[in-house]
């Protein structure tokens, strides 16, 4: 199987640079996975945009949420972790911006699915959700 595809949830107001970062240091690591850039580059009616991103995520093996220090004011984050669920796409999610154990998560990320931003780290979870989900 090629490299699972991984769709990158994050706070649009408040993260954008890390995904930024996460996304272009996935290019230059030995990483067990690839992405796209799914973010919306428009503004669009709410029934819209839910429409394009259930089809995004459902185009992916795994999403992953970077949790960042603003978390708990991004309501599009928790809709997307709900698209993932309803149509069993796994996810964890990975500590950005100083975030941490006591920041706050989005609706539908535990604790105990949510690490540091290490790459080994990040490449076991990979592995992980890969025997998860959808893609059994």
């Amino acid at each position: 199987m090629a490299d699972p595809r991984a769709f990158i949830s994050f706070d649009f107001d408040h993260n954008e640079t890390q995904k930024i970062l996460f996304c272009g240091q996935i290019k230059n690591s030995k990483t067990p996975f690839s992405v796209q850039d799914w973010s919306s580059k428009e503004d669009l009616p709410q029934a819209e945009w839910e429409k394009k991103l259930k089809t995004k995520i459902n185009g992916c093996h795994l999403m992953i949420v970077l949790v960042g220090r603003s978390m708990g004011s991004a309501s599009g984050v928790a809709k997307e972790i709900g698209f993932a669920q309803d149509q069993n796409v796994p996810f964890f999610g990975v500590y950005v911006d100083g975030a941490g154990t006591s920041s706050t998560l989005p609706k539908g990320l535990v604790r105990n699915r949510t690490i540091a931003w290490d790459w080994n780290n990040i490449a076991k979870a990979v592995d992980q959700m890969m025997g998860e989900g959808k893609n059994k």
